[in-house]
């Protein structure tokens, strides 16, 4: 049976672990994060696998864990926290949580969609600070809402569009079986869109895809949601359109750093829609993935 440590725990993880780990089910040991690098092959001494959320594991680190055999990461990001390619020189298996956050992140893609449509936060922003502004918005039903991804989160926000009369089309960079909207080429889509709403993973493939040239290509007042990752739109030529009125309204969830600087400009543009990389973060999408790690854990 697989010895098992979740490394890095918090109170309001472990509130919900404690619901979804069962009696019947392998050991998990878990230790409260967060950890300090050169804490964490004394911490893995006595176990093969590890349950990670937000621990780093560089090459070194992992070369110091002699007898970790399998990392199981909270979520589909691992590259970002655990170099991949060290962890399979050194022979130690890595899995990832794919899907169990893809209402939960549709769910809070379409409130953006909302929110900036009706310029909702900027309003609320106001009234907090004793103003009273009314603000123009524009009506959703009958406008194109254009997916760039057609993975688990895109299929959930194609159904939530199509529900409330959206126009829904999608471009996906591998062929798509059964898709449930019309599949278009990424320009023809870019074109077309009110609203483009990006459910890619980051990787080499995908890193700046929306680049200026892309980005230009857009309908002129568009909308552009991110609850993917930052690094997939070119940031510097976004910003230019945004202050050009080329681009309406830019309403996100992910940052290049996280938390964003208090002078990064996105805090201050208007036309921006900000949230605290929360999409994924429900009680219902945190215990699916608590399950599945447990299993994961168990199947080693």
């Amino acid at each position: 049976m697989p010895r098992t440590l979740f490394i890095d725990s918090t109170p309001d993880i472990d509130r919900l672990w404690q619901r979804v780990h069962q009696p019947q089910d392998v050991p998990v040991t878990v230790h409260m994060g967060p950890v300090a690098e050169a804490d964490i092959p004394a911490l893995l001494a006595d176990y093969d696998t590890c349950i990670v959320d937000a621990t780093y594991f560089n090459e070194l680190t992992l070369q110091r864990c002699s007898g970790l055999k399998h990392l199981v990461f909270l979520g589909t990001g691992a590259g970002s926290f655990i170099d991949l390619a060290a962890a399979q020189a050194a022979g130690i298996k890595v899995s990832t949580i794919k899907g169990y956050g893809d209402t939960a992140v549709a769910e809070h893609a379409m409130g953006l969609v909302f929110a900036a449509a009706r310029n909702i936060a900027t309003m609320h922003k106001i009234m907090r600070e004793g103003g009273w502004q009314v603000m123009q918005g524009i009506e959703l039903k009958g406008k194109t809402l254009g997916l760039v991804g057609l993975g688990g989160i895109g299929r959930e926000m194609a159904r939530i569009g199509k529900g409330i009369g959206l126009e829904v089309i999608a471009y996906n960079r591998s062929a798509v079986k059964d898709a449930p909207v019309p599949m278009l080429a990424l320009e023809a889509l870019l074109g077309r869109s009110d609203v483009v709403s990006l459910h890619l993973a980051l990787n080499d493939g995908t890193r700046g895809f929306l680049d200026r040239t892309r980005l230009r290509l857009l309908k002129p007042g568009a909308i552009v949601v991110n609850t993917a990752r930052a690094g997939l739109v070119d940031e510097t030529a976004l910003i230019e359109l945004l202050r050009s009125g080329q681009i309406g309204h830019y309403a996100t969830d992910v940052y290049s750093e996280e938390p964003p600087k208090p002078n990064d400009p996105l805090r201050g543009l208007e036309r921006v829609t900000l949230s605290a990389h929360a999409a994924y973060n429900t009680p219902e999408a945190a215990m699916t993935m608590y399950r599945r790690a447990i299993d994961l854990a168990a199947a080693g």
